[in-house]
């Protein structure tokens, strides 16, 4: 190849070499001769530095630095350190054209001859200004977090590697754990747990948690450096790179210990104004359900007492007398539990407009003559399905507070209607507000209403459980009940009972008959009360039927297991021992499943499940009369489905209120 073909391949790559260098924007790229003056320029230093080609040709590159930079001859120093090691590299204030400042990334490089003479150098320059901006304000925010982290005292900050290593460590963290940063820096945060817990695996469970979760949070006894324990609140979040890898763990712990403290004595402070208040008001229920029995036992002495020495015709009217006292007990036994929620609920589906009509009678008995009954029964009111014989009773406890507080007559007015809530989807009910004329009450006193034992009335005047029991009633039969009143304007109490879709059926109202005469039956008896059991056979044999008496359920069903054919296995509810009344009813219905099962109680736990399970049930304390009705009932369901039986219970109204 001749020399001339070389020159030229030569000029081409120069001619390249030199376009490459014009193209080139982001980059501030020239020569400086050995001296430091600029030889060359490109559009890239011309853009960064605002200076032409022609103006800068021939300049020493020094006037790019800052005064400070010149001031310590970093100019030169730069070119030495280039021309003795090969390359100068540094980052710092350059200076453009129009005097403003940025922040410049530079290289120089020493330029050599084939002999190794320097002939100049090489000046690379970026502006990276906005990139150092950016890194100064992370640099200053982590400043200013390191400040704050390392300010707060109330809390423990710290960070754990994924291994769970301690790995940085707060003012607050040496405060409440007593470990100095250099004590605990690389150390594993397990140490803050207490043995039992490290035993338990707790530690790992938590970075495990946080893993997972991205989050565990947990309170529990710590440790500090000096052994004793305070009572943390733990908050440990993972922590993770732009990527997602897991790059450690952020532990925050506070000190709740005097709060936790504080906690508990409350706690044990509201337990014992609880216990204060119950025992108060346990005082209230035993002074008023003694004051109420002790009049009652004393008409009931009193009238038997009597009767022992009475001639003939005083004996009926203290017969009478001491019924009517122990009919009194029985209300005020049936409006404790209705109170406590403690009566078994017999729920039926009622026409509440028909159980009212048919309460007329009852009405008028419990009001005065100069008292005026008024219904007002909206036309097609929806069944409810509630207890039909609790109703009645909270009823008769109204209208006997609307006669009190009418002692010169009035209007007594019961009002039905259905009723929907504003909202929609609001619960459709079955409003039964009830109204008097009377004196009214007072707004301390219609706040106190629904209170047990409180009353206004004389001392032997009321019980103060009557309103109890219509809140009692309400409340059983997922409704509510509310009172409005005015002194000088009457009282109205509205009970709103939830709507049901089945159709109603017939509530039986009034007393049970007993002049239905069945066939003679014949009766295992199963009552562990001797005294309760004499009077339960003595009114059975009267009736005409046979009865066996026993005193337990392994005992009847040893008499079962005899042989013995009965038509009825009447059995107490609540009996001592390993056997129950329903776990006896349970066995007569899979052993003799046409032996029909009458279960008797006043109150017992069981007495819902046997519901459920379709066994008839009588009401204690029960009337002659009630248990032979309840009998005859119960004996013939030995036709049907041993789960088709029907509820029996005779319940009737309380005639007083508070």
């Amino acid at each position: 190849m001749s020399s001339e073909n070389l020159s030229g391949g030569g000029r081409i790559a120069e001619d390249r070499f030199r376009l490459l260098i014009q193209a080139v924007t982001d980059y501030a790229i020239y020569m400086l001769d050995p001296t430091g003056i600029v030889v060359s320029w490109n559009p890239g230093a011309e853009r960064f530095k605002g200076y032409a080609e022609a103006e800068i040709i021939g300049q020493h590159f020094s006037r790019f630095y800052t005064t400070e930079d010149k001031a310590t001859d970093l100019p030169r120093r730069a070119l030495e350190t280039a021309a003795c090691e090969g390359r100068f590299e540094q980052e710092g204030w350059r200076v453009r054209k129009d005097g403003t400042r940025m922040w410049a990334h530079v290289v120089i490089d020493p330029i050599r001859d084939a002999s190794g003479a320097l002939i100049g150098f090489a000046k690379i320059t970026r502006d990276i200004t906005a990139r150092q901006a950016a890194q100064e304000a992370l640099r200053a925010s982590e400043e200013r977090f390191r400040i704050l982290v390392q300010g707060v005292t109330d809390y423990a900050i710290f960070m754990l590697s994924p291994e769970g290593i301690v790995t940085n460590w707060n003012a607050g963290a040496a405060r409440i754990k007593g470990y100095r940063e250099s004590d605990i820096v690389g150390q594993h945060f397990s140490r803050f747990y207490t043995e039992g817990d490290r035993a338990a695996g707790l530690p790992a469970r938590a970075l495990d948690t946080a893993l997972r979760e991205g989050k565990y949070e947990a309170e529990g006894w710590r440790l500090r450096k000096d052994g004793s324990r305070f009572w943390a609140s733990v908050v440990i979040d993972a922590i993770r790179n732009e990527t997602g890898a897991l790059v450690g763990y952020a532990k925050v712990t506070r000190d709740i210990t005097e709060r936790r403290s504080a906690q508990q004595a409350l706690e044990k402070t509201r337990a014992a104004l609880f216990q204060a208040q119950k025992m108060e008001a346990l005082g209230g229920l035993s002074s008023g359900v003694a004051h109420d029995f002790n009049n009652l036992l004393t008409v009931v002495l009193g009238n038997l007492d009597l009767l022992r020495r009475a001639p003939e015709e005083r004996r009926a009217r203290l017969i009478d007398n001491a019924m009517q006292a122990v009919e009194q007990g029985r209300r005020l036994t049936q409006q404790l539990l209705t109170f406590g929620r403690r009566h078994v609920v017999l729920p039926e589906v009622v026409d509440v407009n028909r159980l009212i009509l048919g309460m007329d009678d009852m009405l008028k008995q419990s009001l005065r003559g100069d008292i005026h009954l008024v219904f007002d029964l909206a036309e097609g009111v929806w069944p409810v399905e509630v207890d039909p014989s609790q109703l009645q009773i909270a009823l008769i406890n109204l209208a006997v507070n609307a006669r009190d507080a009418m002692p010169e007559g009035g209007r007594f007015r019961i009002r039905t209607e259905n009723a929907t809530g504003p909202e929609a989807g609001a619960a459709a009910t079955v409003e039964i507000a009830v109204s008097d004329s009377g004196h009214g009450m007072p707004p301390d006193v219609l706040a106190r209403a629904f209170e047990p034992f409180f009353s206004t009335k004389d001392v032997g005047k009321g019980t103060g459980l009557g309103l109890p029991q219509v809140y009692g009633f309400a409340q059983q039969a997922h409704g509510s009940v509310r009172a409005a009143s005015e002194v000088g304007h009457g009282t109205t109490f509205t009970i709103a009972l939830p709507r049901t879709d089945a159709p109603a059926t017939d509530a039986e109202i009034g007393a049970p008959r007993p002049d239905e005469m069945r066939r003679p039956l014949r009766i295992l008896l199963v009552e562990d009360n001797p005294h309760i059991a004499e009077v339960a056979v003595s009114v059975i044999h009267e009736r005409g039927h046979a009865v066996v008496s026993t005193a337990s359920a392994p005992e009847a069903l040893r008499v079962l297991t005899a042989g013995q054919r009965f038509d009825l296995v009447l059995t107490d509810l609540v009996m001592p021992g390993g056997m129950n009344g329903f776990d006896l009813a349970q066995q007569v219905r899979r052993r003799w499943p046409d032996l029909p099962v009458l279960l008797a109680t006043g109150y017992s736990d069981q007495a819902e499940k046997a519901i459920k399970d379709g066994f008839p049930l009588l009401s204690k304390p029960y009337q002659p009369a009630a248990l032979l009705v309840a009998i005859e009932k119960a004996a013939s369901l030995v036709a049907l489905s041993p789960r088709r039986g029907r509820v029996v219970a005779i319940t009737q109204p309380a005639a007083d209120g508070p």
